[in-house]
């Protein structure tokens, strides 16, 4: 895969101009403009953020249609990961808030197995309810998400039992409103998108904070 620090800059350049969401119209001359260079060289690195992956393009009379792809938000949030380590400190929180949905019910399975049971008693500190709280983010907080990279994880280890495995994942203590605590669980491997985390903790959080679906909450990763 192509990655160059042209192409990254590039890139940066389309995301501002459009964001990361929509369709941008315009002529490779007129990207020229915006990254200070000639229209061919524009039109060169145009190319080279498509095999790279990072865009899409429709070519037209009119001009073309360009719109950055998953691979190219991934690449442009690693950017940012890296420039807020630099800029912030790890200890600095993060709030992602969201609002109650109903989940699929794995992790209420999962979560009495054995296996996982005793290694969240044992990192976490709490015997975790028979249950998770399942939260649909708002779309800041799913453009935070990522942040979670910067915070220390707590390993969950995958391990085999009566001839079936279990994958492996990790948790990130929480607090929510002034006392109660718990983890965001993210399994290795889940069926749920990355607007959706599932908290765990020692409570029903659905009983002892009156929640229902649709309710809002915020949850913050110290």
């Amino acid at each position: 895969m192509v990655k160059t620090l042209e192409n990254i800059l590039a890139l940066k350049k389309l995301a501002l101009i459009k964001g990361l969401d929509g369709i941008i119209n315009f002529s490779s001359s007129e990207f020229a403009d915006h990254i200070s260079s000639s229209t061919q060289t524009a039109s060169r690195r145009l190319q080279s953020l498509e095999q790279a992956g990072y865009i899409t393009r429709r070519v037209d009379p009119a001009g073309q249609q360009i719109r950055i792809t998953k691979e190219g938000r991934r690449v442009l949030e690693k950017e940012y990961l890296e420039y807020r380590k630099i800029f912030t400190s790890p200890s600095t929180p993060i709030e992602l808030t969201g609002r109650i949905i109903t989940g699929l019910g794995e992790g209420q399975y999962y979560i009495t197995v054995k296996g996982y049971r005793d290694q969240f008693i044992k990192l976490l500190g709490f015997d975790p309810y028979p249950g998770t709280l399942n939260i649909k983010l708002e779309t800041e907080s799913i453009k935070c998400r990522p942040l979670l990279n910067l915070k220390d994880e707590i390993t969950i280890k995958g391990f085999r039992s009566e001839n079936r495995t279990f994958g492996g994942g990790r948790c990130y203590p929480i607090t929510l409103g002034n006392s109660i605590t718990g983890a965001i669980m993210i399994p290795d491997r889940t069926h749920y998108p990355e607007d959706i985390i599932e908290i765990i903790s020692s409570q029903n959080l659905r009983e002892h904070l009156d929640l229902e679906d649709g309710s809002m909450i915020t949850v913050v990763v110290e």
